[in-house]
Order: structure tokens, then sequence, then C-alpha cells
């Protein structure tokens, strides 16, 4: 990750934002000031250095044997990633794959429906006034219809993701120091990225799939945005009945579980000084992590789970 890359992201930030408040470019000033968090974060981690490869470490796999190997043979590419901690393949193609689905989703069910949902729910919370809520409406139509709202979308939904996965590997990360593990920052993000990519395209192709059998009227437009595949506990429970065991139920799933044992793979693998034990006491905690703040959101906010 270069410096670069950062000051890019954050001056394109920067000017989205500013047309944005100058009202020149509606609809782009949230992803102006996403884009400046962004940037900020990449460049702050591009000063973290990367591991030094000894003399006698594997030459690099190529990125598309790392792709197709982490579907086959996660062992061995999570091994070379030891001494190569290579994640920028990974994440293009799970940022590939999310804005495919992100694009076809708001083509099938239509900007307007997407950008109304959670303000629907956010009112039938009480968390915007009945006398503010036609402005709202009309402020969520507008940014939806916007021309810019077709780049700043998808642009917003990789930038998601890649924050998403630093913020984890730094968990990760943490967590591998705390149970005696060692672990450099940079194979942290390519456990991250690598354990994340078999089930995230497994995922994003059924929903793709699914997105074109179903009528859109059947799409639930908050929770669909997400993925329409349902391989978990949670589709015994209705969400609005049962909103707690809705999300109990979503976290026992089998791309969850998947996905969980390629993190063990990953930290085994990549990491050194890590028993079978302790990689998976730290992936379960962070699944624990996650189901606790799945857990909280349903009770702050239970207008979304229904």
């Amino acid at each position: 990750m270069r410096p670069i890359a950062g000051v890019i992201v954050f001056v394109v930030g920067l000017i989205l934002a500013i047309l944005g408040l100058l009202k020149i470019v509606p609809g782009v000033t949230q992803s102006g000031f996403f884009g400046l968090l962004v940037g900020a974060v990449v460049f702050g981690l591009s000063f973290i250095k990367r591991p030094e490869p000894d003399p006698d470490a594997p030459p690099p796999l190529k990125p598309t044997d790392r792709i197709i190997g982490i579907f086959f043979e996660p062992a061995r590419v999570f091994q070379n990633l030891r001494w190569h901690p290579r994640w920028l393949a990974a994440f293009l193609v799970i940022a590939l794959c999310s804005v495919i689905y992100h694009v076809a989703f708001v083509q099938r069910v239509g900007p307007e429906v997407i950008a109304l949902a959670p303000i629907e729910k956010t009112i039938e919370g009480g968390w915007i006034p009945e006398e503010a809520a036609a402005r709202a409406r009309e402020q969520a139509i507008e940014a939806a219809n916007a021309p810019m709202s077709r780049i700043t979308g998808p642009l917003s939904e990789v930038g998601g993701v890649l924050l998403f996965m630093l913020f984890f590997a730094a968990i990760l990360f943490l967590l591998v120091m705390m149970f005696g593990g060692r672990l450099n920052y940079w194979q942290a993000v390519s456990i991250a990225f690598y354990s994340a990519l078999p089930p995230t395209v497994i995922d994003k192709v059924l929903s793709l799939v699914l997105l074109y059998l179903k009528s859109p009227d059947d799409i639930e437009p908050i929770r669909g945005q997400r993925s329409l595949v349902r391989a978990d506990l949670g589709i015994l429970f209705s969400p609005a009945e049962h909103p707690y065991l809705y999300v109990l139920g979503s976290f026992f799933g089998l791309l969850t579980f998947y996905g969980l044992w390629l993190e063990v793979v990953g930290l085994r693998n990549t990491g050194e000084k890590i028993s079978s034990t302790s990689a998976w006491s730290i992936a379960l905690l962070l699944w624990a992590i996650g189901l606790i703040l799945g857990l909280s959101m349903a009770a702050l906010f239970p207008t979304f789970i229904t």
C-alpha cells in the first residue's frame, strides 16, 4: 500500500465533498466525506512495514494461483502469504463481486425503493419527526436519482469493504498478540481478505441468481442489499416476531462457518506460534463479537430488523 494511493483517494473525496456541500453536484456529499476517511486510513497504513522474507523463502504465488488455490488448497496459499502477504488480488475480486451485485440490485429493485426503505424505517422508529418526514423522503429520492449516485454508490461499496477488512485485520492482529502468537499486520490483512474471498464469491454469485429469480416486490431492500442467500438458522424465525432469535440464527450458517474455518487455516499457516486451539479461540471470539454487535443493533434499531 503506497502513500500516493491514500492521497489520491483523499483528494477525490475532498472534491466530492466540496461539490456536494456547494450543491454543484447533488448527492455526493456523504460519499465525499467517506472518501476522506478511506484516504486518511490508507495513507496512515502505508507506513506500516511488510515482513522481510527469508533468503530460503519460496517465491510468491501468482495472483491467479492464490485466487484459485484459496478454494482448493487454502493451507498452501496461506503458507505462501506468510512470506509474501499480498492481498490486493483478493480485494479486487471481492470488490468486483460486490460492485456487480450492487449495480444489479439497484437496477432490479429500483434506486428510489432502496433509498426510501431506511428512511421509512427511521421514521417508524421515531428517529425522524413526522413534520420532517416528507422532506427526508424528498431528499432521499433526489439523492437516489442523482446521476453521480450511479458512480459514488459502487465506489462507496468498495471503500466500505476496504475499511471493514482493514479494521477486522487490526482486531485479528491484536488478538493474535494477546494469545502469544506472532503476526505482522499485513499478514493479518492477507488472512482477512483471503479467508473472506470464497464465502463472498459464493454468496454474491448465488445472490445474483436469486435476484433475477425472485420478483422485485418480494425482495427486502435493506437486508437484500447485503445478500439474498439464507443458508443459516435465521430462516426458522420471523424477524418481526422474534428479532433476537432471527439475528442469533443468522450467525449459524454454512458460509459463516466456512469463513471461520478459513480464518483458522490462515492463522495456523500464516502466523507463528499459533496453535490450533488458539486459532479456533480467536476465530470464535471474533464471531462472538460480531454476534454481540448484531444483537445490540437489533436492540437499538429494532425497526431495521423487522
